[in-house]
Order: C-alpha cells, then sequence, then structure tokens
C-alpha cells in the first residue's frame, strides 16, 4: 500500500526504494487483544510519515535517502588536486547577521562555465595506449593537477557508426573507443549530473541533458560546445533527435516535453499532458510522432510537428521509465516500475504482449530494440540484462556479471554487441550470439560521504557508498589500498591523532577500526542498534565518540574496543559529534534541532542549546581554543551558526548557502570556518569578524564532508558527485 502511495509523489526511484526499506526496519509492537484493525493502522501511520517526509516534513530526509549509487560498487572514486590561488567571489558576498531575524539570504551562486578542452580527444586518438592514463588531468577545473576516477554512470549511448561510447555521468560525458575500451575525451560544463546523452544521425552532434535543468549540444568530434537550452525547470531526464536531425526532444521532472530547433537552439513549442514526471522521450523512426513515458504510468503519444496528442497507452501499473520505436515503427516497447516490459502497435494503440520474466525493478530501465528488429534488450535492478524475441516474446538468454543495478542498455549499430551500464560503476560489453562478456570499463564512481586527513597530512580517507574506505596519497593522488568489510554506506571515517588506527561508523550499525598502512581490520565495535553517522577519536587517540540514529553516543577504549558509556538525552537521530581540543567535552548535534554538551569522562549531560533551527543540525565542530562552537543546519535562514561554548549563546549567524550545511570545519590555527553545502559551494569565512572570505566551486553535486590539512594549507572536500577535490589555501 505504501509503495502504491509513494508512486503518486514525484521522486525517483531510489528515493522510493530508500524509502521502502527504511519502513521496513521500523518495529511494530503487537497491540493488546491483537485487533485486526491494528496492522492497518500501522501502515496508515507509516504512511503519514512519509507523506510528512516527502512533502511537509525534513528535508534531510528526502535528501539523506536518495542515494543514487549501489552498496555494491568496486570502482575508484575521483580525487582532483587543486594548487591554484583561489579567487574571491566577492560580488556575490553572502550576508553575516550578528543578531538573529534580519538579512535575506543570497541568490544561490552559480558556478563558472566551463569551455572544454578540445585535446584530449585529438591527442588521444594519435598516440594511442602511451597516454591511457592522461584521462586523469582532462577538463580539470582551474589548477587541479589530476583526477582519478570518472564519476557515476546514468546513460551509454553509441556514436552511429559504432566506433565509439559516449557515457552520461555525474561530471561529464565521457567518450570511450567501443572496440578497446581506451578514453578519449570528457565533455564538461554542465552543473549537475547529465541524465542523457543522444547522437544526431549523422554523428556529427551531441546532445545532453541535465539535472542542472539544461540542455546542452557539442561538437561530437571535438567536444566543442556549441550552445545551451533552457526552459525546463526541473531535471531533464532524457533528449533524443529526430531522424533528420533538425529537432531535439526533451522530457523533464517538470512534466513536459519540448521541442528545440537543432541549429538555432530556439524553442519551437511545450508538449503538456503527462501529469508527473516524463522519464523518456523519443522520435518514431518517420519522424511524425514523438512517444513519451511518464511517471504516471502512461505512455502518450504526439504528433511530432503540432503537438497534438494522438493516443494514450495504459496498461501499467507503475511509472514507464523507457519506450522504444521498432526500427520499422510499427512496434513500441516500453519498461515500467511494475517489474514488466509491455509491447504496443504503434499505430493503433493496442496492447500485443507483456513480458514478465525480470525478478528485480525495472526501474532504471532501458529497453531497445535490435537493428533488425527481432529482438529486445532490456535490465533490471536484480543486476542482469535479459534478451527477448520479440514475434513470440520468448525469453532468450540473460547475461549476468554486473553486481549492482543496471541502469542503460543499447544495441551496438551493427548489432552484434550489447553495452550496458551499473550502479556498481562498471560498463560492459557483450557478445549478442553467445551471451559471453566481451570486457569490462572500471573507474567510475559513486558518492563519497567523508574525508579525513591523516595526523601527517600525507594520507587521505575517503568514505563510501560502496561499504568501503579508500586510502590516497595526497601527493601523487595515488590509490594505496582499499578497506573493505561493512555491509552498509561508510558515512564516516577518522583518523587517529598518535597511533595508526582509522576508525569508521556504518550504515550497518557498526565502528570499524583498521590499520592504514596495510589495510588490516583490528576489530568491530557492535552496541548501537541504527546507523553510525559520525565517529571521531578523543585528542589522546584513547577514546573513540560514535554518534547514532539510535539517538545515543557511545563511548569506546581504543585499545580493547570496550564500550565505555552511553550518553542518553537526544530524542532523535544524532547526526554529528565533536571533542574539544582539551578533550574534556563533547558537542553533539542532532535532528531534535538542538546541539549537547557533555562532560567526556562522567557523560553528565553539562548544557543543552535549544537552537535557532527549526530542522535538523547536521553537523558541529569545536574550535581549536574550545571557546567556540560551529553548527550546520537545514533551516535555510540560519544555515551556519557561531555559539559561545561556555554560555551557550548564539554569536552570529552566517548566510549565504541557498542549501542546508552538512559540514562544518576550522582550521588548525582557528582563524577559518569552512562551511560545505548542498549547494555544491563551499564558504571560507573569518571567525573573529564572521566575514566572508571566498568560495570554492567545482563540485557537480551536494559536498557532503570537509577537512583541513594538519598544516592548514589545503582542504579536502568529498561529494556525491563521486569526486574528493583538493584546495590548496596558499604557502
Amino acid at each position: 500500500m505504501i509503495r502504491e502511495a509513494l508512486d503518486n509523489f514525484q521522486i525517483s526511484p531510489n528515493l522510493t526504494e530508500n524509502i521502502m526499506r527504511e519502513i521496513s526496519r521500523i518495529k511494530t509492537g503487537t497491540p493488546s487483544g491483537a485487533k485486526p484493525l491494528a496492522p492497518w493502522t500501522v501502515a496508515a501511520s507509516t504512511l503519514v510519515v512519509v507523506l510528512l517526509m516527502l512533502g511537509f516534513g525534513n528535508h534531510k530526509y528526502i535528501t539523506r535517502f536518495q542515494q543514487p549509487y549501489s552498496l555494491d560498487a568496486t570502482s575508484e572514486m575521483t580525487v582532483a588536486i587543486i594548487d591554484a590561488p583561489i579567487v574571491a567571489n566577492l560580488e556575490t558576498e553572502p550576508d553575516v547577521r550578528t543578531q538573529i531575524g534580519s538579512a535575506q539570504v543570497q541568490d544561490k551562486q552559480k558556478i563558472p562555465e566551463q569551455q572544454p578542452n578540445n585535446d584530449p580527444a585529438a591527442v588521444a586518438e594519435s598516440q594511442g595506449d602511451e597516454i591511457a592514463e592522461d584521462y586523469t588531468k582532462w577538463e580539470l577545473p582551474v589548477g587541479a593537477k589530476a583526477r582519478l576516477g570518472k564519476g557515476g554512470i546514468n546513460e551509454i549511448a553509441y556514436f552511429p557508426d559504432g566506433t565509439k561510447l559516449a557515457v552520461a555521468s555525474t561530471i561529464g560525458i565521457w567518450i570511450y573507443n567501443a572496440q578497446t575500451g581506451e578514453e578519449l575525451a570528457l565533455y564538461t560544463g554542465h552543473t549537475g549530473d547529465v541524465r542523457s546523452v543522444a547522437f544526431s544521425a549523422d554523428g556529427k552532434t551531441i546532445v545532453s541533458g541535465s539535472e542542472d535543468s539544461t540542455i546542452r549540444l557539442w561538437n561530437a568530434h571535438d567536444g566543442t560546445h556549441l550552445r545551451t537550452l533552457s526552459g525546463h525547470t526541473d531535471y531533464v531526464y532524457s533528449v533524443a533527435f529526430s531522424p533528420d536531425g533538425d529537432t531535439i526532444v526533451s522530457g523533464s521532472d517538470d512534466s513536459t516535453i519540448r521541442l528545440w530547433d537543432m541549429d538555432t537552439g530556439s524553442h519551437i513549442r511545450t508538449i503538456s499532458g503527462q501529469t508527473q514526471s516524463v522519464y523518456s522521450v523519443t522520435f518514431s523512426p518517420d519522424g511524425k510522432t514523438i512517444a513519451s513515458g511518464s511517471r504516471d504510468n502512461t505512455i502518450r503519444l504526439w504528433h511530432a510537428y503540432t503537438g497534438d496528442h494522438i493516443r494514450t497507452l495504459s496498461g501499467h501499473t507503475g511509472g514507464v521509465t523507457s519506450v522504444s520505436f521498432s526500427p520499422d515503427g510499427k512496434t513500441i516497447a516500453s519498461g515500467s516500475r511494475d517489474n514488466t516490459i509491455r509491447l504496443w502497435h504503434a499505430h493503433t494503440g493496442d496492447h500485443i504482449r507483456t513480458l514478465l520474466a525480470h525478478t528485480g525493478r525495472v526501474w532504471f530501465s532501458s529497453v531497445s530494440f535490435s537493428p533488425d528488429g527481432n529482438t529486445i534488450v532490456s535490465d533490471s535492478d536484480n543486476s542482469t540484462i535479459r534478451l527477448w524475441d520479440v514475434d513470440t516474446g520468448a525469453h532468450i538468454r540473460t547475461l549476468s556479471g554486473h553486481t549492482g543495478g543496471v541502469k542503460s542498455v543499447s544495441f551496438s549499430p551493427d548489432g552484434t554487441a550489447i553495452i550496458s551500464g551499473s550502479l556498481d560503476n562498471t560498463i560492459r560489453l557483450w557478445d549478442v550470439d553467445t551471451g559471453a562478456h566481451i570486457r569490462t570499463l572500471s573507474g567510475h564512481t559513486g558518492g563519497v560521504d567523508c574525508v579525513a586527513f591523516s595526523t601527517d597530512g600525507h594520507i587521505i580517507a575517503s568514505s563510501n557508498d560502496d561499504s568501503t574506505i579508500r586510502l590516497w596519497d595526497v601527493d601523487t593522488g595515488g590509490h594505496l589500498r582499499t578497506l573493505s568489510g561493512h555491509t552498509g554506506y561508510v558515512n564516516s571515517v577518522a583518523f587517529s591523532p598518535n597511533r595508526h588506527i582509522i576508525a569508521s561508523g556504518s550504515e550497518d550499525g557498526t565502528i570499524g577500526l583498521w590499520n592504514p598502512h596495510d589495510g588490516t581490520h583490528l576489530r568491530t565495535l557492535l552496541g548501537h542498534t541504527d546507523w553510525v553517522d559520525c565517529v571521531v577519536f578523543s585528542p589522546d587517540g584513547n577514546t573513540i565518540v560514535s554518534a547514532s540514529w539510535d539517538t545515543t553516543l557511545r563511548l569506546w577504549d581504543v585499545d580493547t574496543g570496550a564500550h565505555i558509556r552511553t550518553l542518553s538525552g537526544h530524542t532523535d537521530y544524532v547526526i554529528s559529534v565533536a571533542f574539544s581540543r582539551d578533550g574534556n567535552t563533547i558537542v553533539s548535534a542532532s535532528e531534535d534541532d538542538t546541539l549537547r554538551l557533555w562532560n567526556a569522562h562522567t557523560g553528565e549531560n553539562i548544557r543543552t542549546t535549544l537552537s535557532v533551527y527549526t530542522d535538523s543540525i547536521q553537523s558541529v565542530a569545536f574550535s581549536p581554543d574550545g571557546h567556540i562552537i560551529a553548527s550546520g543546519g537545514m533551516y535555510t535562514d540560519a544555515p551556519l551558526c557561531l555559539w559561545n561554548a561556555h554560555t551557550g549563546e548564539n554569536i552570529r549567524i552566517l548566510l549565504g548557502h541557498t542549501d542546508w550545511v552538512n559540514s562544518v570545519s576550522f582550521s588548525p590555527d582557528g582563524k577559518t570556518i569552512a562551511s560545505g553545502s548542498w549547494d555544491s559551494i563551499i564558504h571560507l569565512w573569518d571567525v573573529d569578524t564572521g566575514t566572508y572570505i571566498r568560495t570554492l566551486s567545482g563540485h557537480t553535486g551536494g559536498v557532503n564532508s570537509m577537512s583541513f590539512s594538519p598544516d592548514g594549507k589545503t582542504i579536502a572536500s568529498s561529494s556525491r558527485d563521486g569526486t574528493v577535490l583538493l584546495w590548496e589555501l596558499g604557502k
């Protein structure tokens, strides 16, 4: 019942599934008398909670559940090292408020548009395998030295001649040699995930649709950005060219379909009629008809020239995520969240048959006809790809090998190969006739939740959505090793200040201790009954404090792993925790909208600060001298606050971010605060005056975590875009 209700809201498949996962964890007691109405009461109550989360409640829940990456991902995340001077954006200086109630939030700052460097593709084609690793230096933010990893995979398309692949990713469009898998180029410029990519029939132009609500046209040969098409007011999920290449169609989360002139970029018309998000759009082979698939469970057909509605194809009981015409234009295939693929007569709209063999959801689904029209390929959340006979509907074979849900699949232009992209962050090529795996393209990445410097500043640890911790050499950017063992997202990672230990906190409710030099797992700390969101070492390295969704903090002995004590008092998830420099005090931040100060030795609750926040507090940090506490939260009118650590009084509110602040960090000398937000931006502030110093822009997704290097010269930031950036602050 709840899943059906969620399908009536415009939320992504990932969000729906993660909400259902959390609901499944709700423990309900058996009411006295075991009344028959009790289960319905529980279900109704849970549904109300979900509705509050989606429409009226805490923005934190939505962003928390909307994890677009697989826990099974194994490829490497992205690190970019930046050593150029940081330029202050003083034209959009944030507001600083010394008392509550007066200033307005500034408009969201825009990341400067980057024009692609056209050299990589040409160099790659001329030098071949000799520069196989040079992609780490392509299309970097200003002053960056290297990039390791390539962002998450959203969609894959063949060039019309079959020689190359284009991959729509979280950081841009990657171009590969389809035969060798060699990286040829990276096209950047979108400021959000690239969700869809398509080619003109002559292969000269690429069109891309993005979460930044724009559509971009590119020269397919050298990556030159031709123009940007603006008009949609939400994510652009799907883009396609007309067969003659003159027109582009786009489908958006704003529930509209738009037509554009390819040569001029002008908007031709808007087609309205789908009542929810438009996930997929395509032209018929003759260019006269457009088919759209929507979250409202329908496929609609439209006159391409007039935009008039022709007919609606109904029958799916879940959102339609993919639509495709057969090469002769007589048949339409659709993939839906109801776990089925349906075939339809394109001219009459009659339902031909339903294909039912997928055992997982077909949410991301991509259904595609072979060039001869005899076979359909489909993907699924259960990590498999299936081939079907169009005439009979018979299942031909299953392609297995991915370890995460498959998001995109298509035939090569000659019909001999299939390309697939997965939540395991790999791309695989398959032989159509035998089903044999040909090769795997790796290096794509999932979200990065937390980042931390080692005490000597030479190593960075990052925690990832794929349940691992990765260690990186700061000087070279090289990947040192991966620490595996958690069975859920790794939400937090910390280095011991005086010994060779890393602590990690995970969605699986455990804390892991590791040797960073050889990757050895030392022990697991058990006791929390829900997600561990934050782990921190005491200044002497002898104690760990952990914050959990079970509303408690726990103290642990590092040497023995013994549980010392539990700190109780918060009434909602505890999200962030920090020690004072002298180790005597702990500060915790919770979704109950409060900060609490605790005696680290006795566990006594010293003070509770009823903060200015009306939504949850996401991050907290002590200044090095212990006099000031910084907190970041979801309340957009007061996202970053400074507090007197001794009295609990609010010192000032710093304005400038346009989304919730997920991370705050003091520089080692205590003079600067860095704040990272889900607006993808990092701000630097003067602690004494609250003055805005500068902005660091470059991530294409929300900033999850930040860390100053021990010498204060570098900031590491991690993001949902699958990258870690190192920002050089000066000598």
